[in-house]
């Protein structure tokens, strides 16, 4: 019945944000808008999920605190191959954390012109939240 559509982006300057986006992640604008607020809508060519940039006067967070010392993003992309990701990544500039792995994931964490922080994430095949283990679940539900 529910299926998530979009998730919200706080950017401080929406026509550098927009050039980013479109350069750096390869997201692909459907429409900008200019009304009670401004913004801009993409879409990935993989995926179903859109994203939306609104313009803000002062930078928001899009990470929330676990503790005093470690804080988690609120989003996150899914990647087939993380190195692949990860280079790109650098090769454009981007601040990037330390590729790291668990029994489950790869994964690291980037940040956007305004220091917003993301994580890219690959799911190993065994983890039970990779694409099949999902598809398999659908199935058996």
């Amino acid at each position: 019945m529910f299926r998530l559509g979009s998730i919200f982006i706080p950017v401080t300057n929406l026509d550098q944000s927009i050039a980013w986006y479109q350069k750096t992640l390869e997201a692909i604008l459907i429409d900008e808008w200019d009304g009670s607020e401004k913004g801009a809508s993409f879409f990935f060519p993989e995926g179903d999920m859109q994203l939306g940039l609104i313009e803000v006067e002062q930078a928001q967070p899009t990470e929330f605190k676990i503790s005093e010392i470690k804080s988690n993003p609120y989003y996150n992309y899914i990647v087939q191959d993380i190195d692949r990701a990860y280079h790109h990544l650098l090769n454009q500039g981007v601040e990037v954390s330390s590729l790291k792995e668990n029994k489950w994931m790869s994964y690291f964490d980037f940040f956007d012109l305004d220091g917003n922080a993301f994580s890219v994430v690959y799911e190993k095949p065994s983890s039970s939240y990779h694409e099949m283990q999902r598809k398999q679940q659908k199935r058996s539900s």
